[in-house]
């Protein structure tokens, strides 16, 4: 796919590729195990490391992928989120990603992050749906799909685990 991915503003976020130096930070959230109650694989730095190798190869071949997010008044990272091609199901879709500390919870970052991004997927991207696929029992990542106007369009399971499924159109 030959688009970018530059800089996205929000009323209170910076989105944006991340860097060597957000490694740390990002390494910090993604291996909290409060940000996982969910995950079935355990949060740990090696496995938050793999999966950012994941996230930059992804960058490497089409131009966006997850992101930094950043709050603009202090400068300092509060989750990591984005969309990233996915083959679901033998369909090409993004899939819509949002993790944040601990500490930035219930302030609104993850649907004003995820608004900014479907903003820009549907008009970069307007072939591919958006999708959030998340576990049963994350109520608050499903709150985030409702508020995002996304729609549920199966329960089933998602390697192994019991998920519901939705995207920005059917």
């Amino acid at each position: 796919m030959a688009v970018e991915l530059g800089e996205i503003r929000t009323e209170r976020l910076i989105l944006r590729r991340f860097g060597d130096a957000d490694l740390p930070s990002i390494v910090r959230i993604q291996s909290d195990p409060a940000t996982h109650p969910h995950d079935q694989w355990p949060a740990t730095p090696e496995h938050a490391r793999a999966l950012i190798t994941l996230w930059d190869r992804h960058w490497l071949e089409h131009g966006f992928g997850y992101v930094a997010v950043v709050e603009a008044r202090s400068g300092g990272i509060v989750g990591v989120g984005g969309v990233q091609t996915k083959d679901l199901e033998g369909e090409e879709v993004l899939n819509l990603y949002y993790r944040f500390h601990p500490d930035s919870w219930g302030k609104g970052y993850a649907p004003e992050m995820a608004g900014a991004v479907v903003g820009w997927a549907e008009r970069a991207l307007p072939r591919l749906p958006v999708v959030i696929v998340t576990n049963v029992g994350n109520v608050p990542a499903q709150r985030v799909a409702r508020k995002l106007g996304f729609t549920q369009y199966k329960e089933d399971d998602y390697e192994g685990v019991p998920a519901k499924y939705y995207r920005n159109r059917l």
